[in-house]
Order: structure tokens, then C-alpha cells, then sequence
């Protein structure tokens, strides 16, 4: 992988929905594509709106760039006339608000999700995906809810969609950017992340400036606009994302070290 790099996601249209995902707060969905595919749909008309998809965006990037499993991520375009026919006026109405532009992740079918009393992590692969969530500020990776699978033998990564908290209000994010990350004393993994030191390295060299641009060049500008001319433009945003994670990345010290601690405290 050079440094001139471009990343590029699909695009695809949903041409059916199949059954929702219930055990998501936002209704995530199965949805069949125009590909033929199957895929976990995220709606950007649902309660955290696009800032859901630029944290699962972002964060499954991420995570591919750095060589973590996670299914492909898509855009999925949605039509007007999409979803006319669903009895569920719930969902009828979570469709009208999401013509567009969505994302999608390729649906693992058989997977089931990952349990910490039957499968077993090895101590490597455990700090890789701590480390990642103390750099994304992922609060959604707990023993009650781990957002993980295991599809053919192998861990892959689903839902980065509550990363990146610092976005929901804006303010302070330099701040917030050289902040520890507390909440990984919650962390399903915390206890066989023993590598963390290692990971901290090899993560440091990965994910280089022009790499962290290259992901954040995805964020569709639509995603970015905000109703309130007043507010920043696109492009300032796309440099906030930037600017958070080079400096989360140039300090990862601070985040390591809290989750070593927080580590010691359990065993």
C-alpha cells in the first residue's frame, strides 16, 4: 500500500426489504440489492441520522485498513418510491426520511454473534480491536452488546455506528481528541488485550496521515452539509475527522495507557 492512496466503496440500489433487524435501536434492516446481494442496511433517516453512518464508515475503514474483518461496506442508494407498500408505518416512515444515500454492510448469512464464554480471542487479536475502539471512542463493544460475529471460524467487526461521539456536538474536539478513553474499562476484550504496547506500534505505522485522509475522502459531501448555513461547510467538517483522528493517533499513548490500567484493575 503506497502513500497516494484512494479508497473507493460501491454503490448500490436497494430493490427490496426483506425483515428488520430488531435488535438494533436505529431499525437497521436486510435489504437485497440490485447486485443480488444481501445486505445489514443502515438508514440515515434513523435516530442518529448520517452522524451513524460517518462513525460506521469511518470506523470499518478503519478497522479494514489496519486488517481486521468486516464486511464490505456499501453505499446504498435508496429511491423515492422505495418502500411504498410496507404495512409497518414505522418503517414506512424511516424509509420516506431515508431517500438517498445510505450504507450497508454485506450480510454474513449463518454468522452468529460472537459470545466471550464460548469463543476464545487470542491476546493479539484482542488489543488490535481494543486499541481501535480507544482510538475511535467506540462505547458499543460491551459483554451485553459486543458487536461482533463469527462467520466461518473467524471474528469480523459489525457496527462502528457509536464511535466518534465527539461529532454529536462538535465543541471541543481538539480537546476531546487527546482525552483517554474511560469507558474501555467495559471493553468485551479488555482482559485477553495483553498486546497492546505491540499493537500500538504496528498501528501507529498503518495508519499514516495520507491513509486516515484517504478514509475520510469517502464521507459522501451530502453527509456533511448541514441545514444551518451558519455551520461549517463540508469540507471543514471532513478536515474536523481528520484532524481528530491524526491527533488521537500522534497521542495514542494517552489511550493506551488508560486501557492498560483499566486492564489491571480486572485481572
Amino acid at each position: 500500500m503506497t502513500d497516494d492512496i484512494q479508497l473507493q466503496l460501491r454503490t448500490v440500489n436497494v430493490t427490496r426489504y426483506v425483515t428488520p433487524l430488531r435488535e438494533g435501536g436505529s431499525l437497521p434492516a436486510i435489504a437485497e440489492a440490485d447486485d443480488g446481494f444481501l445486505y445489514a442496511l443502515k438508514f440515515r433517516g434513523a435516530g442518529q441520522g448520517v452522524k451513524a453512518l460517518i462513525a460506521e464508515l469511518i470506523g470499518g475503514e478503519l478497522a479494514r485498513l489496519v486488517g481486521l474483518k468486516i464486511p464490505e461496506l456499501v453505499f446504498a442508494n435508496l429511491d423515492a418510491g422505495f418502500g411504498r407498500t410496507e404495512p409497518d408505518e414505522e418503517i414506512q416512515d424511516l424509509l420516506k426520511k431515508s431517500v438517498g444515500l445510505n450504507l450497508a454492510l454485506h450480510y454474513l448469512s449463518g454468522a452468529t454473534t460472537y459470545d466471550p464464554t464460548v469463543n476464545k480471542i487470542d491476546p493479539l487479536l484482542a488489543s488490535k480491536i481494543v486499541w481501535l475502539d480507544c482510538l475511535l471512542t467506540n462505547v458499543d463493544r460491551t459483554p451485553r452488546n459486543t458487536n461482533m460475529l463469527m462467520w466461518r471460524n473467524e471474528l469480523w467487526l459489525i457496527d462502528h455506528g457509536a464511535s466518534l461521539y465527539f461529532h454529536h456536538s462538535w465543541q471541543n474536539w481538539q480537546e476531546q481528541s487527546l482525552r483517554p478513553f474511560v469507558q474501555v474499562k467495559d471493553h468485551v476484550l479488555l482482559p485477553q488485550a495483553a498486546e497492546l504496547e505491540q499493537v500500538d506500534v504496528a498501528f501507529r505505522l498503518l495508519l499514516t496521515p495520507e491513509r486516515i485522509r484517504a478514509v475520510v475522502q469517502l464521507i459522501p459531501e451530502e453527509w456533511l452539509r448541514s441545514e444551518d448555513p451558519a455551520d461549517a461547510s463540508p469540507e471543514e467538517r471532513r478536515q474536523v475527522y481528520f484532524e481528530f483522528l491524526t491527533n488521537r493517533i500522534s497521542h495514542s499513548g494517552i489511550f493506551v495507557k488508560e486501557a492498560q490500567h483499566a486492564r489491571q484493575s480486572l485481572i
